[in-house]
């Protein structure tokens, strides 16, 4: 109980330095060029004299450093990309400047800095829940969203898009599959309809691209999933299936995060007005292999 309230202590006061850190910085920076009194800024800031005296003579401990720098980085890929979120902000630091850092850490340092990305979404499903399911499996995943090596447990869903021509709204649907270990896309089909065709060739494809692959492939209740025939494609290659449970999106998360980060950044806030483009910015967006579009 003394150890827990010790560490909230702790976190209390590093967040209290976090909150008066640009304080400290202006009485600093106003006494040195202006010489105004120490006392008098303090004061106007409301905060105490000791606490600025114990922050300026302080040493600054390895990881504020560190996360300083880290911030800084950050802060140069928001003013490049003000459309990413955390999630690809860390994907960032990680290929292009070797910093490896978890979500929970960009998040924290974005929210210090005051960094968002600048596009917001209402998340739209496009699944269609069979009236009457051939075959219904249980959720073995079970929010287990880790795997020790690739093809061992792969997420699918399909999701939508829309574009334009004059006044007529098109739409084209998305089936992909995404391996657990380390997020990549293992196949993908582009099609005008939510059919069986979408998602059948999808799953021929990767087990094309992986022919010893057995995973766990988990998908929510869509009437593509819960047919016989798809059943059989899986016992065929050797797979489990496994499903989400009914109005349990999160049952799925990764895949619904993979949607809503592509379309926060190449999709919403956009207006396509043919069906080529709107298909090469999803081809383009960090799908790579030999994937076909029906």
């Amino acid at each position: 109980m003394l150890l827990k309230k010790t560490r909230g202590n702790r976190k209390e006061a590093r967040l209290s330095r976090v909150r008066h850190e640009t304080i400290y910085q202006t009485i600093q920076e106003e006494h040195e060029e202006h010489r105004y009194p120490i006392q008098a800024l303090c004061k106007l800031g409301r905060v105490s004299r000791a606490a600025y005296y114990k922050w300026l003579h302080r040493i600054t401990p390895a990881y504020e450093i560190e996360n300083e720098q880290i911030a800084d980085e950050i802060e140069k890929i928001h003013m490049d990309s003000p459309d990413k979120g955390y999630r690809r902000i860390r994907d960032e630091l990680a290929r292009y400047h070797s910093i490896n850092v978890n979500d929970k850490r960009v998040l924290r340092l974005c929210r210090i800095r005051g960094i968002k990305s600048t596009i917001k979404y209402a998340n739209h499903g496009c699944t269609r829940q069979a009236k009457n399911p051939q075959y219904i499996a249980e959720n073995i995943l079970n929010r287990e969203f880790t795997a020790d090596a690739p093809n061992q447990k792969w997420l699918t869903n399909v999701t939508e898009f829309k574009y334009y021509t004059g006044v007529e709204v098109h739409k084209i649907y998305l089936s992909a599959i995404l391996d657990l270990y380390d997020r990549r896309i293992v196949a993908y089909t582009i099609g005008d309809s939510n059919n069986n065709a979408l998602v059948f060739n999808m799953f021929d494809q990767a087990v094309a691209e992986n022919p010893d692959a057995t995973p766990l492939f988990h998908s929510d209740r869509g009437y593509q999933y819960t047919s016989r025939i798809f059943h059989a494609k899986l016992e065929a290659a050797g797979m489990r299936q496994s499903m989400s449970r009914v109005a349990h999106c999160i049952d799925n998360g990764p895949m619904e995060g993979f949607w809503g980060i592509l379309k926060r950044e190449r999709y919403y806030g956009r207006r396509f007005l043919d069906r080529t483009s709107l298909v090469k910015m999803i081809e383009d967006y960090t799908i790579t292999g030999a994937y076909s579009v029906i």
